[in-house]
């Protein structure tokens, strides 16, 4: 039997690719994303196009009803719709922050609220959340980010347990830096918001590292990220989390051995070097 995956975002980058992947690899997949049109190069690779916006609570709900009616069964979801909101704290207005959550958590939330129904039938599923290092590592500007992405990890690791009497698995992929434009939006809403004003000398640093960071050879192709997703979403046992693409596992492994406050001295000292090398 032909199994059935909702993948979103899919409008560019990771999204888009993971779409390509599961399509390569037998799924009947529908595409989802507000911005339907960017995603007609996926519907004549074989997709199905959603108009799925995650903050419209209708548009979920009719997203999941038409597969159901079409395949009757959903055996991936891949919440991979998010963005990145950046600026200092005190200056980034109360309703971006709950936006930032709106998309990144309350989204992906209600999307599994809405799945799971059908997976229990099953018996079976695979969850599959786009999380990234940023649920395991702070930077500065990005509070807001950060603290979606800290959620999303924690969100998994509790419904991966609650689950798991029912054959569905969670499954968080963590990437590192990724070419795609989610660098450039973040880096345009740090300016935005810090550019000017109390913060302005440390939001242009940080957009310097930003920018640096999104250069070169460091930043991995989204295929790669969605080559680890697809291998997800077919692994008979997966793994809880995938590090993968731009220096994730790097970044992840000095997480975990040094103390706060010598990361904190490692990321000022790799701002400083970016601030140089632009300058």
């Amino acid at each position: 039997m032909e199994k059935t995956a909702l993948v979103t975002g899919a409008s560019s980058g990771i999204g888009e690719e993971t779409a390509k992947g599961l399509l390569a690899a037998g799924y009947t997949v529908y595409a989802g994303a507000r911005r339907v049109d960017r995603m007609e190069p996926l519907a004549k690779a074989g997709a199905r196009l959603l108009a799925l916006d995650v903050t419209d609570d209708g548009s979920m709900t009719a997203a999941v009803d038409k597969i159901v009616k079409e395949t009757g069964r959903i055996d991936v979801l891949v919440n991979n719709a998010g963005y990145g909101s950046y600026g200092a704290l005190e200056e980034v207005p109360l309703d971006e922050g709950r936006r930032q959550f709106d998309v990144n958590v309350f989204g992906l939330a209600r999307l599994i609220q809405l799945v799971l129904p059908v997976m229990r039938a099953q018996r079976a599923g695979r969850i599959i959340n786009v999380s990234s290092i940023g649920g395991r590592i702070g930077e500065p500007f990005g509070g807001w980010y950060h603290a979606t992405k800290f959620a999303v990890e924690g969100l998994s690791d509790s419904l991966r347990m609650e689950l798991h009497p029912f054959g569905i698995d969670v499954v968080v992929v963590q990437p590192g830096a990724i070419r795609t434009e989610w660098n450039r939006i973040a880096r345009e809403g740090l300016m935005k918001y810090s550019g000017t004003g109390a913060y302005a000398a440390g939001a242009r640093a940080h957009y310097k590292l930003m920018a640096w960071g999104d250069q070169g050879s460091m930043p991995a192709r989204p295929d790669v990220v969605a080559g680890t997703i697809v291998g997800a979403a077919q692994a008979r046992r997966p793994k809880t989390r995938y590090a993968t693409g731009g220096g994730a596992r790097t970044i992840l492994f000095l997480r975990s051995v040094l103390p706060d406050r010598a990361f904190d001295a490692v990321m000022r000292m790799t701002e400083h070097r970016a601030r140089n090398f632009a300058d």
